[in-house]
């Protein structure tokens, strides 16, 4: 095998992986624990204090 033929071997290999990472990516059995780690930034946040009680003050 030369050069070429290997190189291009390995550039199929890496498509594959890449289109395979996409759909288990996008699959709906994995939007739950994906949701949950997107919101945990906002985890330790306060929640605000209400709108009346900053009027009142």
């Amino acid at each position: 095998m030369d050069q070429g033929i290997i190189g291009s071997i390995f550039t199929v290999i890496v498509f594959v992986s890449f289109v395979g990472a996409i759909i288990w990516a996008f699959s709906s059995r994995n939007k739950k624990s994906f949701d949950e780690a997107a919101n945990l930034p906002f985890a330790d946040e306060e929640k605000p204090q209400s709108i009346k009680k900053d009027q009142e003050s």
